[in-house]
């Protein structure tokens, strides 16, 4: 059974053809600090991305992300704030996999902010080691990570690759996970905290003229206030013709969320493939300036319409792979969904 979606983000050029890609391509550095818990991309010699695992977050993430000209489409907040953007859900950390529901723990909203009586219910990922780091015409970094719920059980093995290239124009990255049930049987229930996040600039949200209080599946609500509207250019549209706000929890081929930071213009696309379960996948897309791609969660964002309830037995595999692709204008990310395997 195998599943996919993928993530653009096209400029005013429009969407890239991939057989232009590499023609001119850069050196790639993959630059191994594990005193310092992280792994430095560069590309042409200008910083690119990082693989880190702070002890201050509960999952490994590429933070920041750049586009060839180096121009900054993440969050800084919670690792880096800047003036002016929020500072709500500090789960929300540059780009990032995990899922709210896994035997009923929650890997997705865990953070040092979790009060302490949410804490038994919450699940880390924890990098567990560099396999390999080779820097060349592309660098490829290879890890091994555990999700682990509180009493110190592993559910879930990961095995990722990453392999980086680029351009003057553009940057790539493909990953590819392999998830393996540990031990026993493991559930990923349908729940609308998943699974490829990412939270972007403040400038890429959608304008807001009130503060929103949102709500996570355990019941735990957020405040969003309202802030200045200056330089904020965000929007979505689907393949379904949803747009702004009106795209969350809604079912499309693609969406696509467009703006401008500065003077660069910006567009940041997911596309799902016509052969993935579930087909075509919810949307998880906040005016807030959360873009994600749920297709697990079909109940929760279905309002009970749907189910899937996705689950692997002991032992078995899901493979993952995603493409991530950034040029002065363009930036973008693939992934291909379990392939289950015995």
């Amino acid at each position: 059974m195998r599943r996919g979606l993928l993530l653009m983000v096209a400029g005013a050029i429009g969407l890239a053809l991939t057989g232009a890609l590499y023609a001119d391509g850069q050196a790639v550095t993959v630059t191994a600090h594990e005193a310092d818990r992280r792994v430095d991309i560069t590309i042409g010699g200008q910083p690119f991305t990082s693989y880190i695992w702070p002890t201050t977050i509960k999952k490994p993430v590429l933070y920041p992300l750049r586009t060839a000209k180096g121009v900054v489409i993440s969050r800084g907040y919670p690792l880096d704030p800047r003036p002016g953007e929020r500072i709500d859900h500090p789960h929300h950390v540059g780009l990032w996999f995990n899922y709210g529901n896994v035997d009923g723990y929650d890997f997705w909203n865990n953070s040092d902010a979790i009060e302490a009586e949410r804490r038994p219910h919450m699940g880390t990922v924890y990098h567990r080691a560099i396999r390999r780091a080779t820097s060349g015409p592309e660098g490829v970094l290879e890890i091994e990570a555990d999700w682990v719920i509180p009493d110190g059980t592993v559910l879930l093995k990961e095995m990722t690759t990453f392999v980086f290239r680029g351009t003057a124009t553009t940057r790539t990255i493909d990953r590819t996970t392999t998830l393996t049930a540990a031990g026993k049987g493991v559930s990923l229930g349908d729940n609308k905290e998943g699974v490829l996040g990412m939270r972007v600039a403040r400038q890429l949200e959608i304008p807001s003229n009130k503060p929103e209080v949102f709500t996570d599946a355990s019941g735990k609500a957020t405040a969003v206030p309202t802030l200045n509207n200056d330089g904020v250019t965000g929007d979505y549209l689907t393949s379904e013709g949803k747009t702004g706000d009106a795209a969350w929890g809604t079912r499309g081929k693609w969406c696509v969320l467009s703006g401008k930071i500065g003077a660069d213009p910006v567009s940041i696309a997911i596309f799902d493939s016509p052969g993935n379960p579930g087909y075509p996948t919810y949307w998880h897309a906040r005016g807030y300036g959360l873009f994600a791609a749920n297709p697990l969660g079909q109940k929760d964002l279905s309002n009970g319409k749907d189910q899937l309830n996705f689950a692997l037995a002991a032992g078995q595999s899901a493979m993952r792979s995603r493409r991530l692709r950034s040029s002065k204008e363009l930036f973008s990310s693939c992934f291909t969904w379990p392939k289950k395997t015995r």
